[in-house]
């Protein structure tokens, strides 16, 4: 997962060719993906999940390629959920640490439970 650090003067609004930038409340259902190669999830509080779900949708479902990536009040506790989810990159709030959200990133080798990338469980990849 690639991580980057938001910029303190705040989130670039221009449009960016190729880059679908979706509201937490958004149905990604909805939209075409033609010609996108980045589709950004809004979390406009680190305590509202719903990009989450997006997420899921997105890889799973519309069986998006490109790049997801987190924006907003992104935190280093949710990078590791992020990943299990389908989300590619994150662009963390300004005051967190990139070293401390790699580390995240590491903390655990493999997972019981299937996720947006690996649907299969552990015990059935044996």
């Amino acid at each position: 997962m690639e991580l980057l650090l938001a910029s303190s003067t705040g989130a670039n609004t221009a449009p960016t060719p190729g880059v679908l930038r979706l509201a937490n409340d958004a149905d990604p259902t909805t939209y075409s993906l033609e010609g996108v190669s980045r589709v950004e999830l809004h979390f406009p509080t680190f305590a509202d999940g719903r990009a989450y779900s997006q997420a899921v949708l997105l890889r799973r479902r519309l069986g998006f390629q490109g790049d997801i990536r987190a924006v907003g009040d992104v935190l280093i506790d949710q990078v590791q959920q992020m990943s299990r989810t389908g989300f590619t990159s994150a662009e963390l709030r300004a005051d967190q640490s990139l070293t401390q959200a790699r580390e995240q990133l590491k903390r655990f080798d493999g997972f019981y439970q299937g996720d947006a990338l690996q649907s299969r469980p552990r015990f059935a990849q044996i």
